[in-house]
């Protein structure tokens, strides 16, 4: 059986698309205390990787996480 190979033009879109997606990448910092808030903001603070205030994180755009800094927007600051 042979394998069958996509077009090279196929592989080179591909290619583009997932440095496309490498490329978008956001900074957040947190700004405000998740003390007396709702546990679910608390967890997203958390799942987004924040330890203390004033951390700068580095994140890609995804939805998941662009829905998280959604979440959050007012106890986070997007930094371009």
């Amino acid at each position: 059986m042979q394998e069958k190979l996509p077009p090279t033009g196929v592989l080179e879109f591909k290619r583009c698309l997932t440095a496309e997606k490498m490329a978008k990448k956001i900074k957040i910092k947190q700004v405000r205390s998740t003390i007396d808030r709702p546990k679910d903001q608390k967890l997203t603070i958390q799942a987004l990787g924040f330890k203390r205030l004033h951390q700068v994180l580095e994140k890609e755009a995804t939805p998941q996480i662009m829905g998280m800094v959604r979440k959050v927007q007012h106890l986070i600051e997007v930094i371009e």
